[in-house]
């Protein structure tokens, strides 16, 4: 754990070594305005790190059938990484998970923003190692991935809608599906679909015990025009991470959803745009990171930044 750029005439940010999961359970209860992310999606990379291949088999030798989800502790006890999980069943219900351990920390009138993008079907799927999947000459594997049910071949998934769904069914409120367009998506080689060019962004709010959910929420600090749907080119990556947040999609869910000199919170912080992002903006500022070298990078960018901030 460590805590960089701190001091009385700027907003504290910290960067905490380590799993979003088990972190969660050191945040104190009712200390964060806003929870902003975009965790790893379904089967798209591995950001370098190991991951077993055999889950599912052991999964299923210890008595079970695959559609029941194991914990994300179990899981992880076997070698299993967040976003490699083997079905997207398992992947969606560990999300919740962790997400679940982070509402004790969030404040009542708190807010979650969390980006994700969808995933196809393939029996056999392409991984890369580091960069965006099927760009660029990253390393690759090839993994095969039960099929059964909505899992078909050439099949769009769906995993956004299915996420958001699950988290409702956990007592989450969803205010809104905020629609990323992308108009720089690079070609694919695809010639029978369309191109992805957009990316969910969804906004939830606590459950109250009792009444609507009340929350900080200023709307005069959003896109103009206040739709539901932005549109934002994606930006290079920084320091080998390949999916970094863009600050102009960012920068207005921190104005309107947390309020000035509260805490943002990203348990998927990679390289640190959302905390530095948020530190522009008079918030104090957390972030979670599992691999070593991506949270070095987090510190080493709010470090760089601090002295601008005079």
């Amino acid at each position: 754990m460590s805590t960089v750029a701190s001091g009385p005439e700027r907003p504290n940010i910290d960067v905490w070594q380590g799993d979003a999961y088990d972190l969660a359970g050191k945040l104190l209860d009712d200390s964060v305005d806003l929870v902003i992310t975009s965790p790893p999606y379904w089967g798209m990379r591995t950001y370098g790190m190991d991951h077993n291949e055999d889950v599912l088999q052991e999964w299923k030798s210890s008595g079970h059938d695959a559609l029941e989800t194991p914990s994300y502790e179990w899981y992880r006890a076997h070698g299993g990484l967040l976003g490699m999980e083997p079905i997207p069943e398992w992947f969606i219900s560990h999300l919740v998970e962790i997400f679940e351990r982070i509402k004790p920390g969030l404040k009542p009138g708190g807010s979650m923003w969390i980006n994700l993008g969808d995933t196809y079907f393939a029996r056999w799927s392409s991984i890369r190692m580091d960069g965006r999947q099927g760009l660029g000459d990253n390393p690759r594997m090839r993994r095969k991935t039960p099929m059964g049910g909505y899992r078909q071949e050439k099949q769009l998934l769906m995993i956004p809608a299915r996420f958001a769904i699950a988290m409702q069914d956990s007592r989450w409120i969803l205010r809104n599906d905020l629609i990323w367009h992308k108009p720089n998506v690079p070609p694919r080689p695809e010639k029978d679909r369309l191109r992805l060019s957009h990316e969910h962004f969804f906004h939830f709010v606590k459950k109250p015990t009792e009444g609507r959910p009340k929350y900080h929420y200023d709307i005069d600090e959003v896109e103009p025009g206040i739709r539901d749907v932005v549109t934002v080119n994606v930006r290079s990556g920084s320091d080998g991470h390949s999916a970094t947040f863009p600050e102009e999609l960012i920068r207005p869910r921190i104005l309107s959803s947390c309020p000035p000199g509260g805490t943002v919170l990203d348990p998927f912080c990679g390289t640190g745009r959302s905390l530095t992002v948020a530190q522009e903006s008079g918030r104090r500022a957390i972030g979670f990171e599992l691999t070593d070298h991506f949270s070095e990078a987090a510190q080493q960018r709010v470090a760089e930044q601090a002295p601008r901030l005079f």
